[in-house]
C-alpha cells in the first residue's frame, strides 16, 4: 500500500444473508483491495474469498461497462458502438413510446431481480418509474426466496425470527439445507463457539459440505425429501411422548390436522425415500428429545424442490412441536432482518401502481416474451440488477426469447454479461462503491449505510440517477421523481425507530452498524419478547392461507418422477455469488460436476475427465470430480456459471426445467433436474 492510499468503509451488497461490512483500500480512483471490517459485529472483519479476489476486477476490469452503447450487429454478436447518454435515453423513450402507443403501457416489462441488495440500488426510483409508466408488474420471489419466506410467514407471520448470534446459547443446532461456509459464512463462527460450549451440530444436506466435516452428525439426505424426514420426526417424537403439549396448547393452532398428516410418514419412508438409515434417524430423534435449547438454521436449498415449501415448514415446525421457543438459544434462525424498520412501500412508490395492472411470475418470463396471444404482448423489456441467461431455468428458451428481433431489449449492468450481450441498448451502472446506499440485511439484524469510496467509473451512473433521467425523459416530474439519494435513504427506513436515536437514516455513520432489536431494546425471542404475527396470533401448524391459495394447509411430500439416472443439484458457488463474478478469471474455464465413485465406476468415468451432462433440454460440458461427498445417483455442480465455461455454450441452467414448480408460491424447482452423463 502506498503512502497515498486510503482505507474507507463500505458494505457488501451482494445477494447473501450476511451483508458484510468492508474496508476498501483506494489508491487514486482505483480500488486495490477489499477486506472485511469490524464495523458490523456479526461479520466482524471476516469476508468471503470471492469478494476479496474478484471485486477489484469487477470494478475496474475489462468486462466493466463504462459508456452507453447500442447494438450494431446481429443480436448476440457482441457488436456495439458507443453513444451518448442523451442518445441512449432518446432511443429508449422512442421505442418504449412506440410500443405503448400501439399496445398500451403493459407492453413494457421491467426484468430485474436481486443484483445489489442496497435499498436504493435494489428497488427505489426504478420501481417508481415503471409504476408510473403503467408497465406490467413482476412477481420476483418465485425465482428464489419466496418459498422460504412464505414457509416462515405461514407459521410465524411477519415477526422477526432468531438472530444467528443467539445460537451460541443452543445445545443442539440443525443446519438444514444451508451450505454455511459458502453462502452464510459467519454462521460457521457461531457453530464453532456453540460446539466449544458443548452443543451438538447436525448437518442435513444432500452433499457432505465442509461444515459437515466439523459437525457431530451429517445426514446425507436425498434431494427434495426433507419433508419426509421432518414429518417422520414429528410422528416419532409423538410416539415417544416427547411433544411439548403445554406449549402446543398455548402457542399453536392446527396441531390435529398437522399430526394427522405427519403420522402417515414412517421410519421405513425415511429409509426408502430419504435414503437415511434407521439408526441415524433414531439418533437424531434422541438428540432432539435430549435438547433443552434447539436452534434450526435453514438455507434456500430446500425450496428448490417440488415439496420445498412443505420441507421448510415441516423443519421449522419441529421447533414448535417440541416447545423450542421462548428461550435464548432456541428457535428458527430466519428473518431476523424483519427487525429493520423498512418502509418499502414509501421507498418504491407503491401508490403509483395503476389499479388492475397485470402481474407475471418471473419464472414464466421466457414464455411470456414469446407469447403473441398475450393482450397486450410484451414488446419491450429492461434487464437490470439481473442476469437471467445465467440464472433462470431452461436457459436455451430464455436465450431464444431474448433473441427475438421484434423485442426491444434495454440492458443496465456493471459488466458485460451473457444477458447484456443480447440487448439493443446498454446503460452502464455504478457499483455500490460509487454511490450512496443503505442496507438492511435479510440474514441478520444490522442496519448499515455506505457512501461512495471512488467516483463513478467512466460514464456509469447509479441506478437511482438512471431512472431519474428516464423519468424526466418521459415527463414524470412529480416529487417522487425529484427525490435525491439522501431523500431516498430517509424514505427507505422509519426514522422514528428508537434505535436510530433521532438520527435520520441518511445520517447513520458509515463506519458502524446498528444492531436492531425490538423498539424497547429487548432481544428478539419468539414466544417471549416476540409474538407470532399470524391471523391467530399463534404459530400456525395448519395454514388456512396456504390451503386456500395452494391446497397445502399442512406439509406433504409429492415426488417428481425421475426419468433419467441422475438428479442434478446446483447450489451456491465458492467462486461466485449467484452469477456475480461469473466473468472473473476464477470462474472462467470448465466448471466441475461432482459424482459418487460408485456411479463413476459403473459408467467407466475417471476423475478429471471431460464429460457431457444432458437431457431433453440440452447438453453441457463439465470436468468430472469423483468424490463420495456426493450421494450415489446425485450430481453436484455450483450455480451461476456463464456460457463461456461450456463448449456447448450452455450452462447447467439449460438442463433445469422451467415447468416443474414448488408446492407453494409456484417457485422454480432447480433441484428437480434429471440428467444422464457420457464421456465427451
Amino acid at each position: 500500500m502506498t503512502q497515498h492510499a486510503k482505507i474507507l468503509p463500505s458494505v457488501c451488497p451482494l445477494d447473501c444473508p450476511d451483508t458484510c461490512s468492508l474496508n476498501i483500500t483506494v489508491e487514486g480512483d482505483q480500488i486495490t483491495q477489499v477486506k472485511g471490517s469490524e464495523a458490523n459485529p456479526y461479520t466482524a472483519g471476516v469476508v468471503c474469498n470471492k469478494v476479496t479476489r474478484a471485486y477489484p476486477d469487477f470494478v475496474h476490469g475489462d468486462k466493466r461497462l463504462t459508456h452507453p452503447m447500442k447494438r450494431t450487429g446481429p443480436r448476440g454478436s457482441g457488436q456495439f458502438e458507443r453513444i451518448t447518454w442523451d442518445d441512449a435515453l432518446d432511443i429508449i423513450h422512442g421505442r418504449f413510446s412506440a410500443a405503448i402507443s400501439k399496445h398500451g403501457p403493459e407492453t413494457i416489462l421491467p426484468f430485474n431481480y436481486a443484483g445489489p441488495h442496497g435499498e436504493l440500488a435494489g428497488g427505489s426510483m426504478d420501481r417508481r418509474f415503471f409504476y408510473k409508466l403503467g408497465a406490467s408488474l413482476l412477481n420476483r420471489g418465485p425465482l428464489c426466496g419466496a418459498v422460504r419466506g412464505t414457509a416462515y410467514s405461514s407459521l410465524y407471520g411477519a415477526a422477526p425470527g432468531m438472530p444467528p448470534e443467539q445460537a451460541v446459547h443452543a445445545d443442539l443446532i440443525l443446519v438444514w439445507g444451508n451450505n454455511v461456509t459458502v453462502s452464510n459464512l459467519h454462521m460457521t463462527r457461531v457453530l464453532k463457539e456453540a460446539r466449544s460450549k458443548g452443543a451438538r451440530v447436525v448437518v442435513i444436506d444432500p452433499k457432505r459440505i465442509k461444515q459437515a466435516e466439523q459437525a457431530d452428525m451429517h445426514i446425507h439426505i436425498h434431494p427434495g425429501t426433507d419433508v419426509v424426514l421432518a414429518m417422520a420426526l414429528a410422528a416419532e417424537l409423538e410416539r415417544r411422548d416427547a411433544l411439548n403439549m403445554g406449549f402446543i396448547t398455548d402457542w399453536t393452532v392446527g396441531f390435529d390436522a398437522y399430526m394427522d398428516q405427519a403420522r402417515s410418514y414412517t421410519v421405513e419412508d425415511v429409509k426408502t425415500i430419504c435414503r437415511i438409515s434407521a439408526e441415524q434417524f433414531h439418533q437424531l430423534a434422541d438428540w432432539i428429545v435430549a435438547a433443552e435449547k434447539m436452534a434450526t438454521s435453514l438455507g434456500n436449498g430446500m425450496e428448490r424442490g417440488r415439496s420445498g415449501g412443505s420441507g421448510l415448514r415441516a423443519a421449522m415446525a419441529l421447533q414448535a412441536l417440541t416447545g423450542q421457543h421462548g428461550h435464548l438459544g432456541a428457535g428458527v434462525i430466519a428473518k431476523s432482518g424483519l427487525s429493520v424498520p423498512k418502509t418499502t412501500d414509501i421507498l418504491q412508490g407503491s401508490h403509483l401502481i395503476p389499479k388492475g395492472t397485470r402481474v407475471f411470475n418471473i419464472v414464466d418470463i421466457a414464455e411470456k416474451l414469446q407469447d403473441e396471444t398475450l393482450d397486450p404482448p410484451i414488446k419491450a423489456t429492461m434487464i437490470y440488477n439481473h442476469n437471467p441467461v445465467a440464472t433462470h431455468p431452461d436457459q436455451a428458451n430464455m436465450i431464444k426469447a431474448l433473441m427475438r428481433e421484434d423485442l426491444f431489449v434495454v440492458g443496465c449492468d456493471v459488466a458485460m454479461t451473457d444477458s447484456m450481450i443480447l440487448c439493443d441498448v446498454i446503460l452502464p451502472a455504478c457499483t455500490h462503491f460509487e454511490h450512496d446506499d443503505i442496507f438492511g440485511a435479510y440474514g441478520q439484524n444490522y442496519l448499515q449505510r455506505a457512501a461512495p469510496v471512488i467516483p463513478p467509473v467512466g460514464e456509469s451512473l447509479p441506478n437511482t440517477e438512471i431512472f431519474r433521467r428516464l423519468a424526466a425523459k418521459f415527463g414524470f416530474d412529480g416529487p417522487e421523481f425529484l427525490a435525491s439519494d439522501r431523500d431516498l435513504m430517509d424514505q427507505a427506513m422509519d426514522g422514528a425507530h428508537p434505535q436510530l436515536n433521532g438520527q435520520s437514516p441518511s445520517e447513520i455513520a458509515v463506519d458502524r452498524a446498528i444492531g436492531m432489536t425490538l423498539r424497547d431494546g429487548s432481544p428478539m425471542i419468539m414466544c417471549d419478547t416476540v409474538k407470532p404475527a399470524t391471523p391467530s396470533g399463534r404459530i400456525e401448524l395448519f395454514s388456512q392461507n396456504l390451503e386456500d391459495r395452494f391446497g397445502y394447509g399442512v406439509p406433504r411430500f409429492e415426488p417428481v418422477p425421475q426419468d433419467r439416472r441422475f438428479a442434478l443439484i446446483t447450489p451456491s458457488s465458492a467462486k461466485r455469488t449467484n452469477a456475480t463474478f461469473g466473468g472473473h478469471a476464477g470462474s472462467l474455464g470448465p466448471e466441475v460436476v461432482e459424482m459418487n465413485p460408485a456411479d463413476a465406476h459403473d459408467l467407466g468415468l475417471q476423475d478429471g475427465a471431460e464429460v457431457t451432462v444432458f437431457n431433453g433440454q440440452g447438453e453441457v460440458s463439465f470436468t468430472l470430480s469423483v468424490t463420495d461427498a456426493t450421494r450415489p445417483g446425485v450430481l453436484y455442480s455450483p450455480k451461476g456459471t456463464w456460457r463461456a465455461t461450456s463448449k456447448t455454450g450452455l450452462t447447467a441452467n439449460a438442463l433445469i426445467p422451467a415447468g416443474i414448480r414448488t408446492d407453494i408460491e409456484d417457485g422454480a424447482c432447480y433441484n428437480e433436474t434429471f440428467v444422464d452423463v457420457r464421456c465427451s
